[in-house]
């Protein structure tokens, strides 16, 4: 078996002519710093026409540059059975529906039972050799949309357009009561809340973070709605407390479910409590994802289903909290 993955090919053009061979690296390539200094010191790592130079060459119309990156494994991740959804793979990328009580990666606690031991364990019964990289993560009770990158390259590379904010992430959830406007921007800074460390809260000295909703129907004239978001920052529990901020808790959240008791009649308490029982947990999918494909160097939209729970969830405010109206 080779110790690297196919490489990436490269062919150097007329205006290129005479550059050095780290300008072509890292101008046409967009090779990191931090990778380039990894593969200049392996065997194969970097070869012009076939031969393995040094980053300080200059290089002619027509040679053929050839990046190869080493193989990796998660060696600390327990291979498991844990079944997932793909979407789509490559020899690049993963792209898997994520099930909603699912942690992504290993964490103090959770060594075991999580997306990152399915995919080691699906990748080792096929004689793969990748390293578990996901680009971006969903809270456990999420459920959705996640891409897991396949080497450092691709990694770096759509890393960079979530940065550089060409990503596109939506979501669709179920909340309490409906936004006083049909759709807008939430902009609200987050940070942990003081009295309790593991929430998130919204306030003037928290980092920078911004919502774009749009509600899409609403049920018993606006006792509950659909709302499709999408996120131009990623901060934890971003949509939730978010939602929660203007009045509008997801249905199911046990966490951002609190709000000020004088707002809401006893009535409205009372139904929401009830609701918040039609789901096991947060009614929040992540629906689509949309970035350009690093190597294929085209846009890709990869997109899951509503899944089970909250079709469930959906179909019973038909039925008992009609009726809908569709925006």
């Amino acid at each position: 078996m080779s110790d690297y993955y196919s490489p990436l090919t490269y062919t150097v053009s007329e205006n290129e002519d005479g550059w050095l061979l780290k300008t072509v690296l890292q101008r046409r390539l967009q090779v990191s710093r931090k990778l380039l200094s990894r593969i200049k010191l392996t065997e194969r790592g970097i070869m012009l026409n076939g031969e393995r130079v040094y980053i300080s060459v200059k290089v002619s119309t027509g040679d053929v540059l050839e990046v190869r990156m080493e193989q990796e494994e998660s060696d600390d991740i327990l291979p498991e059975p844990i079944p997932f959804t793909i979407l789509y793979e490559d020899e690049h990328l993963l792209i898997v529906n994520k099930d909603s009580g699912v942690i992504v990666h290993p964490t103090h606690g959770h060594y075991t039972g999580t997306l990152a031991n399915g995919v080691v364990h699906y990748w080792k019964t096929k004689g793969d050799r990748f390293r578990f990289r996901p680009i971006h993560r969903l809270d456990q009770e999420t459920s959705g949309v996640l891409a897991i990158a396949k080497n450092p390259y691709v990694h770096q590379h759509v890393s960079e357009q979530m940065i550089a904010g060409t990503v596109d992430k939506k979501y669709i959830t179920f909340v309490h009561g409906s936004p006083a406007q049909e759709e807008g921007a939430i902009d609200g800074p987050i940070d942990r809340d003081p009295e309790e460390p593991h929430r998130r809260i919204v306030t003037p000295d928290g980092y920078a973070a911004r919502t774009l909703y749009t509600t899409v129907a609403r049920w018993a004239g606006g006792s509950a709605s659909a709302v499709s978001l999408k996120l131009e920052s990623g901060r934890t529990h971003q949509i939730r407390v978010h939602m929660t901020s203007i009045g509008c808790p997801l249905i199911g959240d046990r966490m951002y479910k609190t709000l000020p008791m004088h707002e809401f009649d006893e009535q409205t308490l009372a139904v929401r409590e009830e609701r918040d029982t039609w789901i096991a947990r947060q009614a929040l999918h992540a629906c689509e994802l949309a970035f350009e494909h690093p190597i294929l160097q085209k846009r890709m939209t990869f997109q899951a289903p509503l899944p089970a729970d909250m079709a469930a969830l959906e179909a019973r405010l038909d039925a008992e909290a009609s009726p809908r109206e569709l925006l």
